[in-house]
This record gives structure tokens, sequence and C-alpha cells, in this order.
């Protein structure tokens, strides 16, 4: 028989190890939240400064794609709390100028890419190590609805949806992998997201509401049960997958 108590216990991360990436603003901030709000030790990762979480935080400051920064944050988490558990790769950005592919500049591609997939590559890289001598862990990649179908019905995001498709396809390549070894890779698909970093103009909200079934942009608290079902023990047996919050847009 499973008891109130029994339940608070399985949705838990007290006493857990996070490192969260891209946790200054937008959802990183949020996920960086649930987790210390339920207990968690946080460190959290970014190029600019982090809000201050309490005295069980570590702030570092660093940037996704450089190997030698990502290896260093790694090892200050392992010098400070002595293990990781969970990790968000939540850093992420989109096209800075939304086009057509073949007006796509070239940088606007390779900033894409190189933060969303390889920054992805570098932090998982890093702290799979550390998780496969552990012998248990939580992986929780940040790809999109946009991972799993195309935005160009909304607006052309090219970069942005290759990344994110590419994102949910290595999620499914490490959850085999490390299957084995009671580590569990699982991907957050969000949709439409009101943040501080994304406010939305109103053309851009009505156009956002008016696309999703339930006729609105979440609010950015709402990421927060999905986040801590995946860092929990709640999914022990769930690997591999693409949890989607993004109010019945792929259900189309």
């Amino acid at each position: 028989m499973t008891g109130p108590g029994m339940i608070a216990d399985i949705f838990s991360v007290a006493g857990k190890i996070a490192l969260v990436t891209g946790a200054a603003a937008g959802l990183g901030r949020e996920m960086a939240e649930a987790l210390a709000e339920n207990g968690a030790k946080v460190a959290q990762l970014d190029r600019d400064p982090c809000p201050d979480l309490g005295p069980d935080t570590l702030t570092l400051q660093a940037d996704v794609t450089n190997k030698a920064q990502i290896e260093a944050a790694v090892a200050q988490v392992l010098a400070r709390f002595g293990r990781l558990d969970i990790l968000v790769a939540n850093a992420g950005v989109s096209d800075a100028n939304p086009a057509l592919l073949h007006d796509t500049t070239d940088d606007d591609w390779q900033r894409v890419i190189d933060i969303n997939l390889h920054g992805t590559f570098l932090t998982t890289r890093a702290v799979l190590r550390h998780m496969l001598a552990q012998g248990q862990g939580k992986i929780i990649t940040v790809a999109s609805m946009w991972g799993l179908a195309a935005p160009a019905g909304l607006f052309p995001r090219p970069a942005y949806a290759a990344s994110k498709g590419a994102i949910v396809n290595l999620t499914r390549e490490l959850a085999l992998q490390y299957a084995p070894h009671n580590i569990q890779v699982n991907a957050l698909c969000p949709g439409f997201f009101r943040t501080a970093t994304r406010p939305r103009t109103a053309e851009a909200a009505a156009q956002m509401s008016a696309y999703t079934p339930q006729g609105r942009i979440a609010h950015a608290s709402e990421i927060k049960g999905s986040l801590l079902y995946l860092a929990s023990s709640a999914s022990d047996f769930v690997t591999g997958t693409t949890l989607v919050i993004d109010g019945g847009v792929l259900a189309r």
C-alpha cells in the first residue's frame, strides 16, 4: 500500500546534487528553483551571474561551448558536494534573426548549433563519466516541441529546429547506451512559455495562444512539475523518452 508520505518520497529530490545549465534566467531559473525548493543542493551554471538560491547552492560562471570551462565546473561541483546525481542540460538559444534557410547566415546557424547541441554534448559527456562511476544518475536534456515538429508553420527557425531535433535523438541514444548502468536520460520538450527573458509581444502572444489548443501560453513555473518527475525516483523506469509540455500543440 502506498500512502501520502510514500508518494512524497517518490517525487523528492532531497539531498540530491544537481547541476543546471542556463540557470540565470528563463526556464533554467525555474528548474534550478524547483530543485532547490524541494531539497536538492544545486550547482547553477550560466555565462551570466545567477541569483542566490541559498547556502546549499554553488554558482558557476561558464560557457557551455567551452570544454575546459565545463570540465572545470563539473570538477568544482564534485569538490564541493562529492557527487552529482542530476544534470539539467538546459542552456540554449534560438535563431537571432529567424529566416528561411537560404537567408540564414553562417554566424546565426553556428551560434545556435554550438550552444544548443555542442554545449549539450560537452556538458553531458563531462557529467556521464562521474555518473558511470557512481552507478546511477539522472540526465534531463531540454529540447523543445520544435524538436519533434517543424516550427515553420508559425515562424521559421531552421537552426533551432535542427539543434533541438538532434538533442531529442541524442537523448534516445544516450538512454540506450547508459540504461545498463542505472542512468536515466530523458528530454523535456516545452512549448510556448512566458518568462522574464521571453515576455512575448502582444502580437506574438496572440499567435502562440491561437496555435495552442489550450488557448494560452504557459507560465514559467509550469515547467517545475515535469522537471521534478524526471529528476526524482518517480521516473526510475523511464528512459529515452520525450516529455512534452505544450498545451496540446503536438496532438494536432
